[in-house]
């Protein structure tokens, strides 16, 4: 499969601690749902932004 189990210093939880992470063969840690889920987020994040920059509320949007 190529994967292997690594330890990640960070907060999860509210607790910085080092975890074990999944990580590929080159020793990237791999993304949880969670963080992929984030990274999904993200251009909507920036399409409100963008909306705020121009004096659209987007919170009042239909």
């Amino acid at each position: 499969m190529g994967v292997e189990l690594g330890i990640w210093q960070g907060r999860y939880q509210n607790l910085e601690l080092p975890w074990l992470r999944w990580c590929n063969n080159q020793g990237n840690l791999l993304q949880t749902g969670w963080e992929r889920c984030l990274q999904r987020a993200t251009p909507t994040q920036r399409l409100a932004a963008k909306l705020r920059e121009l004096n659209i509320n987007p919170d009042e949007l239909v």
